[in-house]
């Protein structure tokens, strides 16, 4: 009987993986999610990608998603007369708006924005932060600062405001563009950078007009502080750690991560965890022990996806670093104590007919011989809410709907199956049946339990459980009409 990987697997394209021979081999080791990282490549190359992906779930018979990675406004320094200057702690800059190139004592920063919210006492962080200056005073167009962290400094640095809410909308103009283009396109997924509030999500949700899911990505402290509030308007969140480990104290990550990480799991919203997870296979065949303890780490902790980005999309071998991944996945979810933790940590609120139903679905496949939970879902909605019980056995998504399918493939546990379009609930359970034992989770002599909704093909409507033999001899004769 076929071994389930739970934990889904998202792999970034770029120069390294951009031919078919390379996708393909990517989704053979494991890859369920390809994101398409909008800040590099024109949008020709992320069409051609994309028609490879398609090409790949073709010949699979596999729903695959495709996940769009908006730029979001990008802050940066302007250029130096002389070259890189080296800033030293204690020595005085400032910021600007005039043009004229950079100096030792100043550089032009570009965004009138930044001006507008600064305060005494804030923090500008340059390159990743490791360059850090403290606020003395400012005006709507200077900040005169002094250094606190020095080192080198060069045209068009990145410019980090971490204590503040910047007067910014999460979607500049080149977003905008490529959300346009990305729905076109067919992505089923959008992640937005730079969200700090709820209303930046509303407007992408607005601008996407259903044609998306909307991911939100959390790496501004703005956004931890407001995660209830952007989650609730979100289809699924993003731990960007990367901005997040220049924004804050490096050590106030691995908590945001695990609190996130669980609010997501209640909200049965799909979660990912990003960034440097295996960085060194951008050069290395191997990762390092502790990026595998990092890897494991956000399996326990129930993410349901993990995400690889410049190991996938640039580095020298994209195909082993999912390879990993992958091994890394089937030997936490094998290991007892990962169990534990997932059943532990299983939180219960339960207010709707569809909680009901999912979480006796769980109940029933945990204390009974029960080979796979197979859902008809219309939606996600229901596919979801299995997710967030966390079987122990597999989730068979069944859908007619295709965008559905795919969406749900970035959710923790769930193997997509495309059905017909089916009118009576005895049909469900015939294709729910042939589905269990053509994709290797159950053979004739097994049962599976069946969720679906009637009437069919309305959102919604879960309220119906069947435990149900997968030999259709038998439900032919035990069904009723």
């Amino acid at each position: 009987m076929r071994r389930h990987r739970k934990v889904k697997i998202v792999a970034t394209l770029g120069p390294a993986s951009s031919d078919f021979a390379t996708i393909r081999a990517l989704f053979e080791a494991g890859a369920d999610v390809f994101r398409l990282n909008m800040s590099h490549g024109t949008h020709d190359e992320q069409r051609a990608r994309y028609d490879i992906i398609r090409r790949v779930e073709a010949e699979s018979g596999r729903p695959i998603a495709v996940l769009a990675d908006l730029q979001g406004p990008k802050l940066r320094v302007g250029t130096f007369a002389e070259g890189p200057h080296d800033l030293t702690e204690g020595q005085a800059f400032r910021f600007d708006l005039d043009e004229t190139p950079g100096t030792i004592e100043r550089v032009q920063l570009p965004h009138p924005e930044i001006f507008a919210a600064l305060q005494a006492g804030s923090e500008l962080l340059v390159n990743d932060g490791k360059i850090r200056l403290q606020v003395q005073d400012c005006g709507a167009d200077f900040a005169n600062c002094t250094v606190t962290a020095g080192g080198p400094i060069s045209n068009r640095k990145g410019v980090n405001v971490p204590d503040v809410v910047l007067p910014l909308a999460a979607l500049s103009d080149k977003d905008r563009e490529d959300l346009e283009f990305a729905c076109e396109l067919g992505a089923d997924w959008l992640a937005l950078s730079f969200v700090q509030r709820p209303e930046d999500v509303i407007e992408a949700r607005k601008l996407a007009k259903g044609r998306a899911a909307i991911l939100s990505k959390i790496e501004k402290p703005a956004a931890v502080r407001a995660f209830s509030e952007i989650l609730k308007v979100s289809d699924g969140i993003m731990v960007a750690r990367g901005d997040l480990g220049v924004e804050l104290p490096v050590h106030s990550v691995p908590p945001i991560q695990k609190r996130l990480t669980r609010a997501c799991r209640a909200a049965a919203k799909p979660v990912i965890v990003a960034t440097q997870m295996l960085e060194s296979m951008i050069e290395s065949p191997m990762p390092t022990r502790a990026e595998v303890s990092d890897v494991a780490t956000a399996i326990y902790e129930g993410a349901d996806a993990i995400m690889l980005s410049a190991e996938s999309a640039a580095g020298a071998y994209p195909v082993e670093a999912v390879s990993t991944m992958d091994a890394v996945a089937r030997s936490v979810e094998s290991d007892p104590t990962y169990r534990e933790i997932i059943e532990s940590s299983r939180q219960a609120k339960r207010q709707t007919v569809a909680d009901g139903i999912v979480a006796a679905a769980r109940e029933i496949a945990e204390t009974t011989d029960i080979s796979a939970i197979c859902a008809f879902t219309q939606s996600g909605t229901t596919g979801s809410l299995i997710a967030r019980e966390r079987p122990r056995v597999p989730i068979i998504a069944m859908s007619s709907e295709i965008p559905t399918l795919r969406r749900l493939c970035l959710t923790w546990g769930t193997h997509c199956v495309l059905t017909p379009s089916l009118e009576r609930f005895k049909q469900a359970v015939v294709n729910a049946a042939k589905a269990a034992r053509d994709f290797g989770f159950a053979d004739e002599t097994n049962q599976i339990v069946v969720t679906a909704g009637v009437p069919f093909n309305q959102s919604g409507t879960t309220n119906i459980l069947r435990i149900a033999p997968c030999d259709e001899r038998l439900i032919y004769r035990t069904d009723p009409e």
